[in-house]
């Protein structure tokens, strides 16, 4: 795509300190600046341990990551002006914040980079036009074809003069985490060559969520239909539960949430033959390793986020207020629409996309 940035850099650095979801999300953003400036060096910030994911992504030079500090405001002060030495040694000369929240801005200006850029809406405090040399306002949002979810990073871009005409988010899974992946679905007894749906039940938010009931009648229905069995994933606290999902299944599932990285759960998923879950970050992560995927969504908006197509399908249940973008009904935490979701849509749509051939995965051992 021919661009004509208004800035000239060889040293680049883009914040992105959101969520892991977000943090892949940011994929076309990163293609975007290498395509326009084909001889920089592009590194990325983000927040620890999820620059893990983009280690392999041959679009960036370096991947830099910050910890959110907790603690008291001597701490906060001690690590912030240490991170900032660190950030100021690297010499950037070009500055992208693709968030809104005051430590991208803080960090920004602590590079001391000479061109700083952040997008701050209707946010006019003062201390921005110190922290920022060029604040964006107005952004436009691009249509279809255009992946809504990677246009958040994308439509900020566009204003620079910076652009791409693929805006796929991809995840590049190194070897050695396909090996470590396989390694562990070996040792919990997935055999190798077998087809497996591996399931993320869980989200961050407890209104995004389903019954655990429903997932375990999932698993038993798969199991049935197609002999496929289920691996499911997710962080460590989440393990429990998960547990108690597989728990007394009619066929083979398996427990791997909390065992592995970010990285090799990236990978694990890349193996998958479909992917199954709520709205949460592995939806995105599967969908930027070429996995199908079939996402539960009750009040929060899918238009603002996903690509959906014969690939990567929706469910939601058959309600006018559906999506209402509130963090649960009545105040109490839990979504109607959730609750009133029904195991067959969701096995359904599963069984279409499996037996649409569109990708048969399996998780014979990769070549080394």
């Amino acid at each position: 795509m021919n661009t004509t940035p208004r800035y000239c850099a060889e040293n680049i650095l883009l914040i992105q300190l959101g969520d892991i979801g977000d943090v892949v999300l940011t994929t076309p953003a990163l293609r975007a600046v290498k395509e326009t400036y084909p001889n920089a060096r592009v590194s990325v910030l983000v927040f620890k341990p999820y620059g893990s994911l983009l280690a392999g992504d041959p679009n960036i030079f370096e991947v830099v990551e910050t910890t959110k500090i907790r603690g008291s405001m001597f701490r906060l002060l001690r690590e912030t002006a240490a991170f900032a030495r660190h950030l100021r040694q690297k010499h950037y000369d070009l500055v992208i914040d693709l968030r809104t929240g005051d430590r991208g801005a803080i960090l920004s200006f602590l590079t001391g980079a000479p061109a700083r850029i952040g997008y701050r809406g209707e946010n006019n405090a003062f201390w921005l036009k110190i922290a920022f040399t060029e604040i964006l306002r107005n952004l436009k949002a691009a249509t279809r074809p255009v992946h809504p979810g990677a246009d958040q990073s994308l439509r900020l871009l566009r204003k620079l003069g910076i652009d791409t005409s693929d805006s796929t988010p991809r995840l590049y899974p190194s070897p050695d985490d396909r090996l470590k992946a396989h390694a562990l679905l070996a040792s919990a007894g997935v055999t190798s060559g077998t087809k497996i749906v591996t399931i993320n039940p869980f989200s961050r938010w407890k209104y995004k969520e389903w019954d655990n009931t429903k997932w375990s009648a999932v698993i038993d229905r798969l199991w049935e239909e197609r002999r496929i069995p289920a691996v499911l994933i997710g962080a460590s606290e989440e393990a429990a539960a998960c547990q108690e999902i597989v728990k007394g299944r009619k066929g083979r599932a398996f427990n791997l949430a909390g065992k592995t990285t970010l990285s090799e759960l990236a990978a694990l998923i890349s193996m998958s033959s479909l992917h199954l879950g709520v709205d949460s970050a592995a939806p995105h992560i599967a969908a930027a390793v070429e996995t199908p995927t079939v996402t539960i969504h009750g009040p929060s908006d899918w238009r603002a986020w996903r690509i959906v197509n014969d690939k990567h399908r929706i469910v939601s249940a058959v309600m006018d207020c559906i999506p209402c973008s509130m963090t649960g009904c009545d105040g109490n935490g839990k979504s109607k629409c959730l609750d009133e979701l029904g195991v067959d849509p969701v096995v359904k749509a599963a069984l279409e996309v499996l037996e649409s051939g569109t990708r048969l995965n399996s998780t014979s051992s990769p070549k080394e």
